[in-house]
Parts: structure tokens; C-alpha cells; sequence
């Protein structure tokens, strides 16, 4: 059998779809984790949730699966920890592997491998909570105000802070040092947010995300009706590729694959900066790369479906 026919064929595959956890983001997690087990017995497949918060990685019994799809979100499933377990019980999974995983999962660690490749990402300085308040102070004044603080190694917007002046600067590092012990403090670019969900390094239509809100944050990801999401951007086709080119740039540079995120802003010159590739991306009713597959005329299904088939080799090709 074929690559492409076992990636079109109705073979039934035993899948573990890995949700939960323990990190910030496990009710996201939870619901990812749920929309992609309908979605693959939809398409036929035999499908376990493992929730590692109740459920020991390390003896569960690997054996009995065909494949593993991670739908952990945060530190517990994007740190490569997940994927070199399973590597190690020769489990095929979902995603990127150990080494992009965990580069992507570090805001600090990604953007120094974007201005390695002559990727625009915002200027930044990392800061850690040992720091004195008039260390960090200079280091801010260094960046400039308006300007965003965020936790390294944090995901859906959580502890993110956008601050206008110094006297707010406490509070947005109170609210990051709560949940890990490095943050960024960036410039703020002010511009339109987009969203390109990389399919195995091919772009899916471009999103723009329009929020009442000044910050794109957890509330409005997930719980927030009125933020608009559009496809329809009124953008020049010269700038839909750039914007296209750096996606994918973003995720080579990373060494993703699999289907992965990447978040930027284009600023009132056109250009667009990169702010973080997401290696695990949402699979909620809200998120976004679904939404993108289902533009580009990939159902929820068939994506959850494309994702589990392109990771499993078939044993034709292994003779």
C-alpha cells in the first residue's frame, strides 16, 4: 500500500488521544482532547482518552496502540517530555518531535531562532522573578513603552499583560512570575493579529482575528462571542504571501511538523512580526486552526483523520 492510499484508506487504527494534564490550560485540553476522540471514531477508528492526571504514562500499556494523538496543551504536552516517552515505546504521535517541541514551547528560545533565520519577531528581554524591580525597570526602559509581558513558557494568552506605563509594570509581572519563573518583556506592535495554521508546510487561509478587547486574551479564546474571526482580509496578494512566506519560514525554523500555529501581527507598514509558533494547536469549537482546515474545504474529521494517517507508516514501506 501506498503512502497515499493508506493516507485515503478506511483502515481502523487503535488511538490514544492524549488530553488533560495537569498544567494551566487543562480545561482547554480537556475539551480539545474530547472534540478530536468524536471526531476520529467518526471516521471509524477505535479511540481511548488518556488523561495523565490520572493515568501513568509510563506503564500504560503502549502495545495495545497504533498511534497517539496529543491534545495536551501547556508545559505537559509541548515540552517534548510526551513525545520522547513515546519514542521510546516506538509509538507513532501527532505533532512536532522532542527538539521543536520544546524550542516552540520557549517564547525567548523561538524568537532568537527566528532572528537566526532573519525573521521579524519584537524586540525582547528576558526577565526572571530573582530579578530586582529596578533591574527589570531598566530592562523595560531598554524595550520602551508600550509593551507586553508574558510568561516564557505559557500558552492561550495566559499571564499576559500589555503595559502602557511604568507604574503598571508590578501588577503584568505579578500576574506572570504566578505561573512560571522566566517572562518576556517585548515591544508592543500595534497592528492587525493574524493567524496562519501550517499544514505540513503548507499554509492554510490566513486568519484574521478582531477582538473589542485590547488583549487577545483567555476569556475572549474561548469565551468571548463577540470576537470576529476573518478570512476576507481586503489585504494586496504581494502581502497575503509575505505574511504566507513567514509563517511557514516560522515553522521551518523550528523544525515543526505535523500541523502547528503561527501567530503574528502586521503592523501599518505591511510587515508582518511573528510573536510564537504553536506546536499543539486548539481543537475546541473556537480555535482557529480547525477553523482555517474547514476554509480551505478540510472538515474537522478529516484533519483529525489526515493528522493520525500522516504519522503512522505503513508497513508496506517498511519492508
Amino acid at each position: 500500500m501506498s503512502l497515499d492510499e493508506f493516507l485515503s484508506s478506511e483502515a481502523c487504527l487503535r488511538i490514544a488521544v492524549l488530553l488533560g494534564g495537569t498544567s494551566a490550560e487543562r480545561e482547554v485540553s480537556l475539551e480539545s482532547g474530547r472534540a478530536v476522540a468524536r471526531a476520529l471514531r467518526q471516521s471509524g477508528h477505535v479511540v481511548t482518552a488518556v488523561d495523565p492526571a490520572e493515568t501513568d504514562l509510563a506503564t500504560y500499556p503502549w502495545q495495545q496502540v497504533d498511534v497517539c494523538f496529543i491534545a495536551l496543551h501547556g508545559p505537559a504536552g509541548e515540552d517534548g517530555t510526551v513525545q520522547r516517552l513515546l519514542e521510546d515505546r516506538q509509538v507513532p504521535y501527532t505533532g512536532s518531535g522532542p527538539a521543536a517541541s520544546r524550542l516552540a514551547l520557549s517564547k525567548s528560545a523561538s524568537k532568537e531562532r527566528f532572528l537566526q533565520h532573519g525573521i521579524s519577531t519584537p524586540p525582547y528581554v528576558l526577565v526572571h522573578e530573582s530579578d530586582t524591580a529596578g533591574e527589570i525597570q531598566q530592562k523595560a526602559a531598554g524595550i520602551g513603552y508600550p509593551l507586553v509581558v508574558k510568561p516564557d513558557s505559557q500558552g492561550s494568552t495566559l499571564g499576559v499583560s500589555i503595559v502602557a506605563a511604568p507604574d503598571h509594570l508590578a501588577r503584568a509581572l505579578t500576574a506572570c512570575f504566578s505561573l512560571e519563573a522566566f517572562g518576556l518583556i517585548e515591544r508592543r506592535i500595534v497592528g492587525r493579529e493574524m493567524t496562519v495554521a501550517v499544514l505540513e508546510r503548507e499554509p492554510l487561509p490566513i486568519l484574521e482575528i478582531i477582538s473589542p478587547r485590547e488583549l487577545f486574551d483567555y476569556q475572549a479564546k474561548y469565551h468571548d462571542d463577540s470576537v470576529e474571526h476573518r478570512f476576507d482580509l481586503g489585504l494586496a496578494d504581494e502581502v497575503l504571501r509575505d505574511i504566507e512566506r513567514t509563517a511557514v519560514a516560522s515553522a521551518s525554523a523550528l523544525g515543526t511538523r505535523g500541523l502547528c500555529r503561527v501567530d503574528l501581527i502586521l503592523d501599518q507598514h505591511q510587515r508582518p512580526w511573528v510573536l510564537e509558533v504553536n506546536t499543539i494547536p486548539g481543537f475546541t469549537d473556537h480555535s482557529l486552526a480547525p477553523k482555517a482546515a474547514a476554509k480551505a474545504g478540510i472538515s474537522f474529521p478529516n484533519l483529525c483523520n489526515r493528522l493520525v494517517r500522516q504519522c503512522v507508516v505503513p508497513a508496506a514501506q517498511q519492508r
